[in-house]
């Protein structure tokens, strides 16, 4: 297992992984959470050259990516409801997998927690499968907060390893 940042080598599978992200969440009951064509490609580049973007290797083989990073979230300000603490943070967003390999958002979780012992992340509220996943690794739902990029409800999570 290998935790990279993404490179522009690396964009068509990463639009792939996003693809199969978004059919999953389709056939889970999460229809709305990522539209079609989300995260762009355009996005990802983004992401890219603020060096935000990873990519989750396994053999080889890009298996995996996520947006990952260690500051304040502006979505994250203002919550309904109340953070574990005021403590610095990493910040997880777009977690995807190719569904070839289990456990993969666990790995990714994994890596972030040697990062940072704080970490926050949301997601949809009819993402049940994240929200499960986060859950069993350590994450408690602490409130409400507002994508301010897409002015959308998200369920706010948090963990904090000692």
């Amino acid at each position: 297992m290998a935790v990279r940042e993404a490179t522009i080598k690396d964009i068509d599978v990463l639009m792939e992984i996003y693809e199969t992200a978004r059919r999953f969440m389709i056939e889970n009951g999460n229809p709305t959470q990522w539209p079609q064509g989300y995260p762009s490609k355009k996005i990802l580049l983004k992401d890219m050259a603020t060096k935000q973007l990873y990519v989750y290797e396994q053999s080889g083989e890009i298996e995996g990516a996520f947006v990952f990073f260690i500051g304040e979230d502006p979505s994250y300000a203002k919550i309904d409801g109340k953070w574990l603490n005021d403590e610095p943070y990493g910040v997880i967003h777009r977690i995807a997998s190719r569904q070839r390999v289990p456990h993969v958002g666990q790995s990714i979780l994994n890596y972030c927690f040697t990062k940072i012992k704080n970490l926050r992340i949301d997601t949809h509220e009819d993402n049940i499968p994240m929200q499960n996943m986060l859950k069993k690794n350590g994450f408690v739902y602490v409130g409400e907060i507002e994508l301010l990029s897409i002015h959308e409800s998200r369920m706010a999570f948090q963990a904090v390893k000692e």
